[in-house]
């Protein structure tokens, strides 16, 4: 891996983009020239409550509902421990490479502000993990998003101690094999390396990428529908969004018109006004659409933006003061909301390109095309079930968009009796992503092969370029064959950015 640029892990804020950078492995995350100065005096004040023996939380005291039970001087070592033994209970397949990455990294920052108590070996074995890309099997079931994200936190952290599985290489095997000297734990650590919003809010980042990438090829995918349908530029115009001014309406209205502007197949009918008085909402009215799932993301990164300067431990440690107060900045709610928020929104592009795509597909409204886009219609089939497919998808999502914040079960005995199932949130609105990925993809073949049949009519030079982008990973579809490979390679040229490059271009 060539690195970008060095990314400073000194408790300072990180952005949604370094988050990602790390993820990716596009750059590296080092440990900051002022770490241990900013974290010495937290943990001075923990070993003091830890000598005197007073009646702190999470230090002298019993976890969750056994807060009340006494832990003496010589017990507080070893209930750090046992803390994370007895919470790492996950389930479920392991969570992707990329979001152990954001985990750690953001663990590593959390830690690292300077109110949890810890000392700074924690934050710069986290940090060498990452460095050599050692990572922790995270079982992806088994949080409730309010005592912060405990169960993935304690597989995450078991590696620490030398216990629990790492992936290194693509092979999964024991931490003790991993070639990591295991940290001796002292009071309060290992309940600091399991409390916080941390994992919740990777997933925030991380959907927020792709979702963005994903929404430029909505708007792409729109463009290019449009262009096989024959339809109007007219409901693109600047001046009309003018008229009712989201940004994300008026960008999305932009984006489309500059794809489309140009097109050989568009001047052929702009002034006939008998051939489209009115298209179909799925193509007019795309950017009101789009542009919702837009302003949608924007709320998203100012609540991920806010929680990645934020202390989410607890208790918390204010060294000014020699205080260690328990409190809830670990409750995940903002982002269990913004989240459902998100896996809504993001789960309409799949809905509108469904809608687009069966226009597409069918005879009796797609301006002349051939039946299913087939070069020989009833002995073959062409993309018929593709739009299955999308259908399929579509329906799940609905599903899936339940919101997950609205639900609460309690746990501890019930001393927390309020969770904000943040996580699973989460885990939903990667779904989500994926899903609609691939309903976006299956329109993008569509198109493409319906503005192929417009020929000898030439496409926008925006337009022809993304045609051209999939026709080096897929075929004009001129027999019937299986589809699933070719839908997959254009989800995967979504994911990857390839298709918001080419309209960015």
């Amino acid at each position: 891996m060539t690195a970008v640029t060095d990314i400073i892990v000194d408790g300072g804020p990180l952005t949604p983009s370094q988050v990602v950078e790390v993820a990716h492995r596009r750059a590296r995350a080092i440990p900051g020239p002022g770490l241990v100065e900013r974290m010495e005096p937290a943990r001075g004040v923990v070993d003091a409550a830890v000598e005197s023996d007073e009646v702190v939380y999470g230090i002298t005291t019993g976890f969750g509902a056994l807060a009340s039970t006494h832990i003496g001087h010589e017990e507080a070592r070893a209930l750090q421990y046992n803390l994370i033994r007895s919470h790492a209970a996950g389930v479920g397949d392991p969570l992707p490479d990329e979001l152990v990455r954001a985990i750690l990294l953001r663990r590593a920052r959390s830690l690292a502000q300077g109110h949890s108590g810890v000392r700074p070996v924690l934050v710069e074995r986290l940090l060498e993990m990452l460095d050599r890309d050692i990572l922790p099997v995270i079982p992806g079931q088994g949080s409730v998003g309010a005592s912060a994200d405990l169960t993935p936190f304690a597989h995450m952290a078991l590696p620490l101690i030398g216990e629990g599985r790492v992936k290194v290489g693509g092979k999964v095997v024991a931490a003790s094999e991993a070639g990591l000297e295991p940290v001796s734990l002292q009071a309060k650590e290992g309940l600091s390396l399991l409390n916080g919003t941390e994992g919740m809010a990777a997933m925030g980042v991380l959907g927020l990428h792709q979702a963005r990438l994903l929404l430029i090829a909505s708007d792409v995918a729109c463009a290019m529908t449009i262009e096989a349908m024959m339809g109007s530029a007219r409901p693109f115009r600047e001046d009309i969004h003018r008229l009712r001014p989201h940004p994300g309406q008026i960008a999305s209205a932009r984006r489309i018109a500059a794809l489309i502007d140009g097109s050989d197949i568009g001047a052929s009918h702009q002034d006939d006004f008998d051939h489209a008085v009115q298209d179909a909402y799925s193509l007019r009215c795309a950017p009101q659409v789009h542009g919702a799932v837009a302003d949608t993301l924007d709320h998203m990164e100012d609540v991920l933006s806010r929680e990645l300067e934020s202390v989410v431990d607890n208790p918390i440690v204010f060294p000014e003061t020699g205080e260690v107060v328990s409190a809830g900045n670990f409750h995940g709610q903002p982002l269990a909301f913004v989240l459902d928020f998100a896996t809504i929104a993001v789960s309409e592009l799949g809905s509108i390109s469904e809608r687009r795509t069966d226009r597409l597909l069918d005879p009796a409204r797609s301006r002349g095309l051939p039946a299913f886009l087939a070069t020989d219609p009833g002995v073959q089939s062409g993309y018929m079930i593709t739009q299955y497919l999308q259908a399929a998808l579509v329906a799940e999502n609905k599903v899936l968009s339940h919101p997950a914040s609205v639900d609460t079960i309690p746990t501890s005995g019930n001393q927390e009796d309020h969770v904000s199932m943040g996580w699973g949130a989460g885990r939903k609105l990667l779904e989500v992503i994926e899903n609609v990925r691939r309903v976006v993809a299956v329109e993008l073949l569509c198109a493409a092969q319906g503005i192929e049949y417009r020929s000898p009519l030439l496409p926008a030079p925006g337009t022809a370029a993304v045609v051209g982008l999939i026709r080096e990973h897929v075929p004009p579809l001129e027999e019937d064959r299986s589809l699933s490979d070719e839908i997959e390679a254009v989800a995967k040229l979504i994911g990857e950015g390839a298709i918001a490059a080419v309209a960015d271009s």
